[in-house]
């Protein structure tokens, strides 16, 4: 007997952003604009409607980049777009990524009064990022796409984050990054982990699905269908501090490896501990059809090769029966780096500013993105942990150690310090292709 025939995706409506992995390797960045003269907004949601690629096209306008367009609330309310309509969005992308710091973490060092300007304020209202094979692509296509926003004097811009892959491609921690990516059904584009179950479209789409049956979609309908919610944040990462704590930690180099490993939940190469639990294997960590193909709870329930506590088995319990249904909390997550590489070896930090542009991309702020980060990052209580907080990404403060398990003995670590500190983000709307245009035909 077969199931339910699955969901036909409008993929020529959907920005290509939406769904496609990061292309390896990578060169991307981030443009803030503020919207001064409503007319020249719309016209910029006309160019740009040109410029982005739709899920359905292997070929962008922009040649080998890739372009994506987001909206904040309040960059909504400058388009003129209608209170009545307005108040149909998710509460949260009403609210904003500041006004939510306190459930999110972003407390201390992270909080928003300590973000670079202008993020988290009423002056960011259209994000567009860029992603290319490398950077004299990347320009080049922002040159191309400058058109979208050039000439047009009502619109401002205000802030710009380039980021591109390492050569290691690796984030700053010495990480293989962008290992792991939900399959979507009805996108033709497969999962990382081949024992997963494609997701419902309405987790990552507005206007179709989801996993429990309901359809998410701000109105009216041509300006909610087909789209989705991004978050995008910029966090630095203290690169000099992990490299100290994991030799303060460890017996010795193959050691300061391991504890590595235990707190990821990988090793370095991507290789992971619940298919190479005793040593590195970077040739496993290589392969993309293997790295990321296996369950936690059915082979290791106590976290004896993956802790329970370690950073990917928090963000993605994958199997376990935690918080009702897992599925309901996944996210396209896709990370940026952005900075100069510490020198290898320095344990003394240099001044310069790196770390990760972090984007989530997902239908539901509140149960995937704001759960994860609040519940499963800055908590421990699903997994029996008490208040831990995952130890790379979460808002440590020097009270908790982080433990490994082991026997006879677990193995105890020193205190946590914070190694990620938030520099701003935002919540954004992507449109589709076609509310893109809907917005830049808008009349008062």
């Amino acid at each position: 007997m077969s199931g339910p025939p699955e969901a036909e995706l409008e993929l020529d409506d959907i920005q290509r952003g939406v769904l496609s992995p990061r292309p390896t390797p990578y060169a991307a960045t981030y443009l803030v604009f503020r919207i001064d003269d409503r007319a020249h907004g719309r016209e910029l949601m006309r160019r740009a409607s040109a410029a982005v690629t739709s899920a359905a096209d292997s070929v962008s306008p922009l040649g080998p980049a890739w372009v994506s367009v987001g909206v904040t609330c309040a960059g909504l309310a400058a388009l003129g777009v209608p209170r009545s309509s307005l108040d149909t969005f998710a509460w949260e992308f009403r609210q904003g990524m500041a006004a939510r710091a306190k459930a999110l973490g972003d407390v201390g060092e992270s909080s928003p009064e300590h973000w670079e300007a202008p993020l988290g304020s009423s002056d960011v209202h259209v994000v567009i990022t860029a992603v290319a094979p490398d950077p004299l692509l990347l320009e080049a296509a922002v040159d191309r796409a400058r058109p979208a926003y050039d000439r047009l004097p009502g619109v401002t811009a205000v802030w710009r984050q380039d980021c591109c892959a390492l050569p290691t491609e690796t984030e700053h921690f010495g990480y293989r990054d962008g290992v792991s990516h939900p399959a979507v059904e009805g996108s033709g584009i497969p999962g990382s982990n081949e024992l997963d179950v494609p997701l419902k479209p309405g987790e990552f789409v507005l206007g179709y699905p989801d996993e429990l049956g309901g359809v998410q979609g701000p109105q009216p309908d041509v300006l909610g269908r087909n789209g989705s919610y991004a978050v995008f944040r910029k966090l630095h990462q203290r690169v000099a501090d992990f490299r100290r704590y994991l030799k303060d930690n460890a017996t010795g180099p193959a050691d300061e490896e391991l504890v590595a490993a235990k707190i990821m939940g990988r090793w370095r190469s991507g290789a992971p501990l619940a298919l190479a639990p005793r040593r590195d294997d970077p040739e496993l960590g290589a392969d993309p059809h293997r790295r990321n193909t296996f369950l936690y709870e059915r082979e290791d329930p106590t976290g004896f090769a993956t802790p329970r506590g370690c950073h990917i088995r928090r963000v993605n319990p994958r199997d376990a029966s935690v918080a009702g249904e897992v599925r309901l909390h996944r996210m396209i997550r896709r990370g940026a780096v952005y900075g100069p590489p510490l020198p290898d070896g320095a344990l003394e930090d240099d001044g310069a500013d790196r770390g990760l542009m972090f984007a989530f991309i997902g239908a539901h702020l509140g149960r995937q993105f704001e759960f994860v980060q609040s519940e499963w990052i800055n908590d421990g209580v699903f997994f029996g942990g008490n208040d831990a907080k995952d130890p790379v990404a979460g808002s440590a403060d020097d009270s908790a150690g982080y433990t490994i398990p082991r026997r006879p003995v677990r193995r105890r670590l020193a205190a946590l310090p914070r190694f990620v500190i938030t520099r701003g983000g935002e919540y954004c709307f992507l449109p589709s292709l076609s509310a893109l245009r809907w917005l830049g035909d808008l009349r008062d």
